[in-house]
């Protein structure tokens, strides 16, 4: 499904509704551009969780927990991650298999490792349409991945 947002409000209101439809163990997988959107996405969701914590993209402690919600979230950002090795340090797996649900910034850096049951977020900005302006893929690909 495409879906376009004109502003940041409209991404983070677009992914609050994603949110709503999530499933213990479910995993979304961001995939964009520096400044695309990833972490306004995630602060929707975030929010579709009902979890009212300060959102912010945990690109140094690669991730942080948030356990106030609806259900457990557990937001990954990849983007420094060097190898799969360094993702196993993580302990990623008992976050993929776990009770919560995983958002991972980055995803396409770790594919190999992204469980097939993934959902993956593509946002692409478009400033000839506008500054704010997203166009947001969301698509569940089935790959024979793990």
């Amino acid at each position: 499904m495409t879906f376009e947002t004109f502003s940041q409000s409209q991404t983070e209101n677009l992914a609050c509704d994603l949110a709503k439809t999530a499933k213990h163990g479910d995993i979304f997988c961001l995939i964009g551009n520096l400044g695309a959107g990833k972490t306004a996405f995630a602060r929707g969701f975030a929010r579709g969780l009902g979890i009212a914590d300060d959102i912010t993209s945990p690109t140094f402690s690669i991730i942080n927990e948030y356990q106030s919600g609806f259900m457990p979230l557990y937001h990954f950002d990849v983007y420094r991650i060097k190898s799969i090795s360094e993702m196993e340090d993580t302990g990623y797996e008992e976050y993929f298999y776990g009770n919560g649900v995983c958002l991972i910034e980055w995803a396409d850096l770790i594919e190999e490792i992204i469980p097939s049951q993934a959902v993956f977020v593509n946002i692409c900005a478009n400033i000839q349409k506008g500054a704010d302006y997203r166009e947001i893929q969301v698509e569940k690909i089935s790959k024979g991945k793990v």
